[in-house]
């Protein structure tokens, strides 16, 4: 079956907010690891993200792959 990839991510963004509500910590601990890569200036935001797609697909994981997309683009 195939995704309406546009409708999960919808979906994702619900989840992640709900995991905010529960767990805020998590969260923002995962922002920080996130954006800490960005702070070294090595690479730049869209080569960033396409090297985390690329790892999303290869593991596999629809949300990591909608939102690395949606980033990257």
């Amino acid at each position: 079956m195939m995704l309406d990839w546009n409708e999960y991510h919808k979906e994702l963004g619900s989840t992640i907010a709900k995991i905010a509500g529960i767990s805020p910590d998590v969260l923002k601990g995962y922002q920080t690891l996130s954006g800490a890569g960005a702070k070294t200036g090595k690479l730049d935001e869209k080569t960033r993200q396409l090297i985390a797609l690329a790892v999303a697909v290869t593991i596999r994981s629809d949300g990591c792959i909608v939102v690395h997309t949606d980033a990257g683009i």
